[in-house]
Formats: C-alpha cells, sequence, structure tokens
C-alpha cells in the first residue's frame, strides 16, 4: 500500500515501534513535555472568540503524557497561550489540570503570564497581572513557570525595569519557580526581552535575576534555539539551579550533556515525542549515553520540520501528529490555525513521524492522512 503525497508516494510502515507505558520513573533527568489543547470542533466559534476545548480529550493527553513518566508543563506555548486560548481558558485549563494530576500522581508546572491584559499596560499593571495568575499557579498546587510577557517587554525602558518586576515576582512566590526565556521566533513580541536587543547583555539581566534570588529559582527554560548559548548559560547558573532544555533544534545533545553538566528538559517537541523520550531518559538512568542518542537522534529532523519558521506555528504539526496517532479525533485547533501550515509541510510531517514508528495505529494514521489529503484534492 502507498499514499500519494505532494511531493511523490509514500509506503507507510506497518508496525510502530514499541514504546509501552509504565516503566520505573524517569531519575537522572527532569523532563516537561509541553502539552497541546484540543479544540472543540462542534462549537460555533470564530477564530478570535474565546477558545472552545474540549476538556476530556485534552486531559486524557495528559494522562498518555503521565502514564510514560513525563511531567506535564501546563498553559505554554504549545498549549496556544496567546495564539488562541485566552487568560480565561488557559486559567480553567490549569485548574483542571493541576487537579487531574494530584488524581494520577502525576508532576505538573503551569504557566504564569501577563495575558489578561489588554492594550498598553504600565509596569504596575503588569507586576499586578503576574500576581493573579502566581497566586492561582500557587493555589491549585502546580508548579509556576513565570513566562516572559508580552506585556513586560512593550513596557520596559531598560534592564532595571526587568529586575524590579521579576525581583517583586520570586520574593512573593511560595516555592523555587522555572524562569522560561522565550525566544523572539517564538513570539516576535518578546523581541529585546531583558532589556537587550544584543544577546549577551540581556543573558547579564538574566543571570543577575537568578543571582539575586537563587533560592526561589528552581530552574532556567531557555528556548532561544543556540546550543551554544544555553550551555555557557547552564555553566554559569549558581549551584542547585537547574537548566531545562527548550531547545527543540538540539536537545538531544543539551540532555546528554559533557563534562561539565547537562540539561533537563522542558519541550514542545515532546509532545508528539512522549513515549520515545521517556524510553531515551529510561536508556540514559543506566549511563548509556550513546542507547540514549540512538534513540533520539532520529528524531530531530521532524522536530526541526516542526519547529521550522515561522517557528511560532510549529502547534499545528503537533496537533496534526496527535490526530493522526489517534489521541483525538479531530484536526481542528483553537482559532483556527489548523490552516498555519501548508499541505506539503503537514505531509512532510506525516512522513517523518510515521518513518519513526510514532504512530500507535499506522492504518489509522495512514487512513486520516487519505482523508486530509482527499480534502486538499489530492486524489489517492
Amino acid at each position: 500500500m502507498t499514499i500519494r503525497l505532494p511531493h511523490g508516494t509514500y509506503e507507510p510502515r506497518t508496525e510502530p515501534a514499541a514504546f509501552t507505558a509504565g516503566g520505573a520513573p524517569l531519575a537522572s533527568r527532569t523532563v516537561f513535555s509541553a502539552a497541546h489543547v484540543v479544540a472543540d470542533p462542534y462549537a460555533d466559534v470564530a477564530p478570535d472568540a474565546p477558545a472552545a476545548v474540549d476538556w476530556d480529550a485534552t486531559l486524557a493527553f495528559r494522562r498518555h503524557l503521565w502514564s510514560h513518566g513525563l511531567g506535564v508543563a501546563e498553559a505554554m506555548d504549545t498549549a496556544q497561550r496567546g495564539m488562541g486560548l485566552d487568560w480565561g481558558g488557559a486559567a480553567e485549563l490549569i485548574r483542571r489540570s493541576a487537579a487531574e494530576a494530584k488524581a494520577v500522581g502525576g508532576r505538573i508546572a503551569a504557566g504564569v503570564g501577563t495575558d489578561q491584559l489588554s492594550g498598553p499596560a504600565d509596569l504596575a499593571a503588569v507586576r499586578t497581572a503576574y500576581e493573579e495568575q502566581l497566586a492561582l499557579v500557587e493555589e491549585t498546587g502546580a508548579q509556576p513557570i513565570l513566562m516572559a510577557s508580552r506585556a513586560l517587554a512593550a513596557a520596559a525602558r531598560s534592564p532595571d525595569d526587568y529586575l524590579t518586576v521579576y525581583g517583586h515576582l520570586l520574593r512573593q512566590a511560595g516555592e523555587p519557580v522555572i524562569l522560561h526565556w522565550l525566544g523572539s521566533m517564538f513570539d516576535p513580541a518578546l523581541e529585546g526581552y531583558w532589556g537587550s536587543a544584543g544577546l549577551d547583555a540581556a543573558t547579564d539581566t538574566f543571570l543577575k535575576v537568578i543571582a539575586e534570588h537563587p533560592d526561589k529559582v528552581d530552574g532556567i527554560k531557555v528556548s532561544l534555539l543556540d546550543a551554544e548559548r544555553e550551555v555557557d548559560l547552564r555553566r554559569r547558573l549558581p549551584d542547585g539551579v537547574r537548566c531545562y532544555t527548550g531547545d527543540d533544534f538540539h536537545y538531544p545533545e543539551l540532555i546528554a550533556g559533557d563534562e561539565h553538566g547537562f540539561s533537563h528538559a522542558l519541550l514542545g517537541i515532546f509532545d508528539p515525542l512522549g513515549p520515545v523520550a521517556a524510553e531515551a531518559v529510561r536508556v540514559l538512568d543506566t549511563g548509556d549515553t550513546a542507547g540514549f542518542r540512538a534513540l533520539l537522534d532520529p528524531t530531530v529532523a521532524l522536530s526541526r520540520h516542526l519547529f521550522r519558521a515561522p517557528t511560532r506555528f510549529y502547534k499545528t504539526g503537533v496537533v496534526l501528529l496527535a490526530w493522526l496517532a489517534g489521541h483525538q479525533d479531530h484536526f481542528t485547533m483553537v482559532g483556527g490555525l489548523q490552516s498555519a501550515r501548508s499541505l506539503p509541510h503537514l505531509a512532510r510531517a506525516y512522513e517523518l513521524a510515521d518513518g519513526l514508528g510514532l504512530f500507535p495505529d499506522p492504518q489509522l494514521a495512514e487512513a486520516r492522512m487519505k482523508s486530509l489529503l482527499t480534502v486538499y484534492g489530492v486524489a489517492q
């Protein structure tokens, strides 16, 4: 059997790779998957209206990730935060997901931002918005992730403004948080974050925030797609502060590490790669770095494809793969973002994922991909 794709014919595999749920807890690395949300396909909503979420399917996907031993990073960029999911929807998502985590014993961290603000805001308003979200996340029992704020990027006039706002929030935090530096390739509105256009100066400000409050920072998530910079940054962290890689281009080498240290992980690509990522870390737990790389290195081509520019639309490929894998019954996204990538892009994502054995039922994935191709006018 073959499937006709826009760039030629492809012969799908007939058996999936064997990655079963369960197994020993991950030991040598702390690994979070930033999880997507499942839209309600029957909701009659406009693309710019508040998101209609299929809560049952959304929570079921989180149980899938927990079943493989991964933590869930909730209400982050992968969940279309600021790209279809507003603060009202994110707050409900955090409450529901945190309750589910307690029920199944899953690890969860959740994004704290300022996206309830509309229009220009001064630093006081930014701080208040952060405080509101921090209080909600702490109330649910999830670990807070202090996300980069578009409103702060617009309001800040110097690095000192970042030091003041983050310092205030860290003093308030009840438990250590994760600080998130999201690069402008993921969100153009974050250009010049930490008060500097140059990354060297921005890094110095970021490290100063941590150095002034090391007891309140569990770790940092770095999403700059620059492996050399991440390695330099993690070597400069205070003792006890972890680096969670958010680099969807270089994650195998960064997680494997070197003689000076390694990165933990908080990655959007570990949404579709959850089972293989968990298996790879269990291999790494035995000290088998070569085996770890043998499992994860082949996945990089898929990740680079999904996250290619414009990077912020990677969620479309992530949701496509969830549909093809049978984790949801449709390829619909909040905000209508299923249309954000071209058919050739989606077809190549299918081909790469199938080649890795990521689909539990390859025949189902093939049938669904053929149905999508038919909608686009590609006869089978």
